[in-house]
């Protein structure tokens, strides 16, 4: 049965689940053993499971990366974490060169069954090397599987998901999603990788929205609504598989199209969407598609400038009052006790 959790708490029992499940499955990663777990994703597992099935790791990411891989060629299903997208760069020679090719290389003949989870997004100033989104980069090779889900119940069964699939997963999780609650299905269950979700339909207007900017289009979904403008909003959950047929379909509908991506516009996956549809289905579309993405400077360690770094809710409705109904769209003031650079109160430190 379906209760609420937080998607801090649905990452946390997807992992207990596996390792529960799979003597195989470990978790290692900075922060792994810390008293904070991750924002709790890894609490309490290294008393359940012990240190050696659950273990922090030394700040040198691509020899670690090395042995993580070996062990997955060896038939272990570890989980690695990197507690900023921007640390697993110091292994991208063994994740792009290695993981991603041996079970081409050797003719199906191996596998490598690991997930590298990878944190995302703003909070605190976290500035130029600590925030960056690079999953397009991600997306672009061949051979490995890219899982960015917006809410706890895709988080919990797209994870679970990961954890048995055989090719390496890149899981990106975005930071100020670990409070946000859902329902979400007790024990195993998995969300296939490869399947968009439609978290809102619609017919003027398709919004593919990832990770976080799911969020932000399902609020933009809701003041279109008092606008006149009937928004359909879909996560794609996967980046590679990619679901483009749900997209498509959608488009064929509404004709319009935007796309709302937490990286930058140029090169970024938004460009991916829009040519996949101007390619199948240019013709249904009644204006140029839009993306709504970060401005193209590196991210500001200021919350005063982040403040109008980040796009929002606000910008996803411009875009369709421009597209749908021709006229502009002015939001209103920022209510009082917003929190900055920061979702929500519970949104603490260190990490």
């Amino acid at each position: 049965m379906p209760r609420d959790l937080k998607y801090h708490q649905a990452i946390h029992e997807a992992i207990d689940l596996c390792m529960a499940a799979d003597e195989s499955v470990y978790v290692i990663g900075l922060g792994a053993t810390d008293p904070k777990g991750v924002f709790g994703t890894t609490s309490g597992l290294e008393r359940k499971y012990g240190s050696r099935r659950v273990m922090d790791m030394p700040c040198a990411e691509n020899g670690m990366a090395g042995v993580v891989l070996g062990s997955a060629l060896a038939g272990m299903r570890p989980i690695m974490v990197h507690q900023r997208i921007d640390f697993a760069l110091l292994a991208m020679e063994q994740i792009v060169n290695q993981a991603a090719k041996w079970h081409y290389m050797f003719g199906g003949r191996t596998a490598a069954p690991l997930v590298i989870r990878l944190l995302v997004g703003r909070g605190w100033g976290q500035g130029p090397q600590h925030s960056q989104s690079l999953h397009a980069w991600f997306a672009h090779v061949p051979g490995l599987r890219v899982v960015m889900p917006s809410t706890p119940q895709d988080a919990k069964g797209l994870l679970i998901a990961s954890v048995e699939d055989d090719n390496p997963v890149i899981f990106i999780e975005h930071r100020w999603l670990y409070n946000i609650g859902g329902p979400v299905p007790e024990g195993l269950f998995r969300v296939p990788l490869g399947q968009a979700r439609v978290l809102r339909s619609g017919s003027d207007v398709t919004i593919v929205a990832i990770s976080h900017m799911a969020l932000e289009a399902h609020r933009a979904a809701e003041i279109l609504a008092g606008e006149g403008i009937d928004a359909e909003v879909i996560d794609p959950r996967t980046l590679r598989p990619f679901d483009e047929e749900t997209i498509i379909e959608s488009v064929r509908r509404t004709g319009r199209l935007i796309v709302a991506d937490t990286s930058w516009r140029h090169a970024g996956f938004a460009a991916e969407v829009v040519a996949r549809v101007a390619e199948e289905a240019g013709g249904a579309l009644k204006c140029p598609p839009r993306r709504i993405a970060l401005p193209e400077c590196p991210t500001p360690t200021s919350p005063a400038l982040a403040a109008h770094f980040y796009p929002t809710s606000s910008d996803i409705v411009s875009a369709a009052c421009e597209m749908v109904q021709r006229r502009a769209w002015r939001p209103a003031a920022i209510a009082a006790g917003h929190f900055g650079d920061v979702p929500d109160a519970a949104f603490t430190g260190p990490f």
